[in-house]
């Protein structure tokens, strides 16, 4: 059944004029970004790129390092929900993501700095 699902959506793809040629230019993305999902790509690559540290072996060093960055990207991306969302709810999550992440990397970055790295 989910093949023929997916036979009968990829022959709507090929068929329908425009369809494939919109789908293949972007490879599944959306052909113009909105300036928050800019800004999210932007923040996510900019984490992925910062979290690629190199090993020491010490896992509990190795951890610190890896989450400073995953938590630096959140608070990217809370503040670009302050800067481009609407909803009352997700804004004042992001503000409380950003309270506490900042406290959180301020606590790991003194704990590297004890262990004198």
């Amino acid at each position: 059944m989910k093949l023929l699902m997916l036979a009968a959506a990829m022959t709507v793809v090929l068929t329908v004029p425009g369809l494939a040629q919109e789908h293949d230019a972007g490879h599944g993305a959306m052909m113009s970004d909105s300036a928050a999902t800019t800004a999210y790509k932007a923040a996510n690559t900019r984490m992925h790129t910062d979290m690629d540290i190199a090993y020491s072996g010490d896992a509990d060093v190795d951890f610190i390092r890896n989450m400073i960055p995953h938590h630096q990207g959140a608070v990217e991306m809370a503040r670009i929900v302050l800067e481009h969302g609407a909803d009352p709810e997700v804004k004042a999550l992001a503000e409380a993501v950003i309270t506490a992440q900042e406290e959180e990397i301020a606590w790991m970055e003194a704990w590297l700095a004890k262990k004198g790295l």
